[in-house]
Formats: C-alpha cells, sequence, structure tokens
C-alpha cells in the first residue's frame, strides 16, 4: 500500500452513509452535543447510542463475543469521524468504546470482559478517566494519588482534575500509585473502581465548555481488592502508554474542521466572494491541513491494526490535529464575523463555528499538552537516527 493511500473498502463507504442517514434521522439539526445546559441534549445522546447499539455499530470494530459487530478498523474510524463531525452525537460514550473497552480486551480478566465489556456495547455505561491531577497533569507519572495495601487489598486516597464526566459516571479508570521504584513510572496500577463506592466526591469545575465536562474527584480511603486490578499491579504505565495511544487518535478532530470549512462557501452565498483574499487563502490551507491530519490519523490506525504504533506515530498526529483544530477555529469565526449570516441555516452555522471555537480552546491540552506530544516524537525520531 503507498503511505498516502488508504482503502476503506465497500463496507466503510456503505456505514459512512448509514451514519449520516441516522444522524439526519435521529439528532436534531441544531444539536451541538450532549453537555449543554439544556437535559434534551444529553437525552438525545442517550437514545441515539441505543440506535447505534440496536444495529451493532455503536462498537462495530469490536469482536461479536464482546457484543461488537466483528467489523474492521476502518469502519471504526469512520464511526469516529461522523459522530465528531456532527458533535459527538455519542454524549461520552465514545470513552468506553475507543479505548476503556479495547483496554479491557487486552489487559482484563475473563470475569473484567463479561462485566464491563456488554454494557459499553449496548451504550448502557459512562466512564470516566482518572488520570490528572492538581500537580501531575502532563508529567502523569508523577501522580500522587496512593493506593495502601490493606489486608487482601488497598485503600485509595488523593485528588484527580479535569476528570470529564465524572459527575455522570458509573465506573472510572483509575491510575493509582501502589508502590515506590527506582522510577516514578514504577509501582503504578490501574483500578477499575464503580463512582457509587464509598469515599468518592465528584466537585463540578465550571467552565465555557459547559456542565458535566471538568471535575475534581477526591478519593478518601476508598477500599479497592484484587478483581479491581486490570492487568498486573505495578505494571500500570506500560497499559497507560497504549491507553494514551488509542485516546489521541480515537477523537476524530479533522472532520469537524473539514465538515465546518466545506460548508463556509455555500453557507454564505454570495457573500463569500466578498471575503479578503487573504482569509480565502487561510481556508484553503486549512483544508490542505485537514487532508495532513486524515493521513496522519490513518496511518496511527494502520500502525494499530498491526499492533505496531509507538507513542511518537500518535504523537505526530496528535500535533498536527490539535493545531488544526484551533487554527481552523480562528479561520472559521474571522468567516463568519466577516459575514452577515441570517435565516435559520446562517444562525445555525454560526453557533457551530463557535461551539468548535470553544471546544478547540483546550485541545492542545487534553489528552496530553501540544510540549508533551513534542518531546514524544522528538524522542522517537532522535531513537530512529
Amino acid at each position: 500500500m503507498n503511505p498516502m493511500e488508504y482503502t476503506m473498502g465497500e463496507r466503510a463507504t456503505a456505514l459512512r452513509a448509514e451514519l449520516r442517514r441516522l444522524v439526519a434521522e435521529h439528532v436534531p439539526a441544531d444539536y451541538l452535543g450532549a453537555f449543554t445546559d439544556d437535559p434534551a441534549d444529553l437525552a438525545v445522546a442517550q437514545r441515539f447510542c441505543e440506535v447505534l447499539a440496536d444495529r451493532g455499530l455503536l462498537c462495530v470494530a469490536w469482536p461479536e463475543e464482546f457484543g461488537g459487530g466483528g467489523g474492521s478498523p476502518w469502519e471504526q474510524t469512520v464511526v469516529r469521524e461522523e459522530m465528531w463531525a456532527h458533535h459527538e452525537p455519542r454524549g461520552a460514550q465514545y470513552m468506553g468504546v475507543n479505548w476503556v473497552g479495547p483496554t479491557i480486551m487486552r489487559h482484563g480478566t475473563p470475569e473484567q470482559q463479561r462485566q464491563h465489556l456488554p454494557p459499553i456495547a449496548r451504550g448502557e455505561v459512562i466512564w470516566c478517566q482518572g488520570f490528572s491531577e492538581p500537580e501531575a497533569g502532563s508529567d502523569l507519572a508523577s501522580l500522587r494519588t496512593a493506593a495502601r495495601p490493606d489486608g487482601t487489598g488497598w485503600r485509595v486516597s488523593g485528588q484527580k482534575i479535569w476528570t470529564s464526566y465524572a459527575s455522570m459516571a458509573q465506573w472510572c479508570f483509575l491510575l493509582a500509585r501502589t508502590s515506590n521504584g527506582a522510577k516514578k513510572q514504577q509501582g503504578l496500577t490501574i483500578f477499575l473502581v464503580p463512582m457509587n463506592a464509598p469515599g468518592i466526591v465528584v466537585r463540578p469545575i465550571r467552565s465555557m465548555l459547559g456542565p458535566h465536562h471538568l471535575n475534581e474527584v477526591f478519593f478518601d480511603d476508598v477500599r479497592v481488592g484484587p478483581a479491581d486490578v486490570l492487568g498486573t499491579e505495578g505494571d500500570g504505565w506500560r497499559v497507560v502508554q497504549e491507553v494514551l495511544a488509542f485516546e489521541r487518535v480515537g477523537i476524530a478532530r479533522y472532520a469537524r474542521c473539514e465538515r465546518l470549512l466545506q460548508a463556509a462557501p455555500d453557507v454564505l452565498g454570495d457573500q463569500w466572494d466578498d471575503l479578503p483574499p487573504e482569509l480565502r487563502a487561510r481556508w484553503t490551507r486549512m483544508l490542505v491541513h485537514c487532508r495532513r491530519a486524515r493521513l496522519l490519523a490513518y496511518r496511527v490506525v494502520a500502525l494499530q491494526s498491526d499492533g505496531r504504533v509507538t507513542p511518537g506515530d500518535a504523537a505526530a498526529y496528535r500535533i498536527a490535529v490539535t493545531k488544526l483544530d484551533q487554527d481552523s477555529a480562528e479561520v472559521l469565526m474571522e468567516i463568519v464575523g466577516a459575514a452577515a449570516l441570517t435565516g435559520p441555516d446562517g444562525l445555525r452555522y454560526r453557533r457551530q463555528v463557535e461551539d468548535h471555537w470553544r471546544y478547540a480552546q483546550a485541545s492542545t491540552v487534553a489528552s496530553g499538552s501540544i510540549e508533551v506530544q513534542r518531546v514524544l516524537l522528538s524522542r522517537a525520531l532522535l531513537a530512529a537516527s
């Protein structure tokens, strides 16, 4: 295969058409995501997850024995692209689908797989990620949340921050320190913890992204047992590196950028020709950058399929797509600011662009800051030289 060409196949093409039809049928045209101040938007996402799950499309690439559709990674990529392009009508379910579930498949016990995977595949459960801490965000290995031995289990105490969906999640994918090693990456363990466990307190952090997104989570002597450990005790950092690679490619940010950019000439109509040539040139450049980010994403998907993905591969994509997110948002805001958009379609497009801009502000920090991604990419390039 040419490194610049990726063929998804006829099934993926048909799937894309079906997803667009389902979105048009079940998602309101004014929908801007599940986590607004209007509870009806969350209800839309919950119902749409049921629609996808009933058709075997929520986890289309999962093995059938785990409740999936047995499809290809490229079909799952199509789902990612169409969902993010249409303001993620799965709500928070992308987290369980994209990386919590696949990680449990790879490292979970049969009991953990039976307990957790079918509810994710049915869209019935929301997960949150207990990683970042007040003094351990980008430097995740420096976390202080500790799990102290307690007979046959542990007692977890500490604080997590910037935890998306913690106020509504049923389960937490938690990273805590169970021992101290020669390196700070050693002695970390992953626990699968129910959010209703005694000792867990969630406090929302208000932001311009709306409710439910960001939270502080406090763990006060929370009891966890051997059945809650994912993988091997003390080997959590190795699993986390794999998780982060899945997470960083799991959101197809380029798809929304491309959709909004391509819609601009039609929405503006005759006003498009009145835009400054320099602004239209930047618009063209953003479409080129969309193509670049898409190809980098496809490269990571291909490598993941062969089991060869490295942190450097995911980092290269992440740098490109988060910069695209922010740069395209600035161009789009200038475009809608220069035009007199009226009527339902014009006002709807303005709201979509503004929503995209708000989300883009945090894109170079979320899921690992862009500075950390540059370090990972630099290390990979030096190791290969």
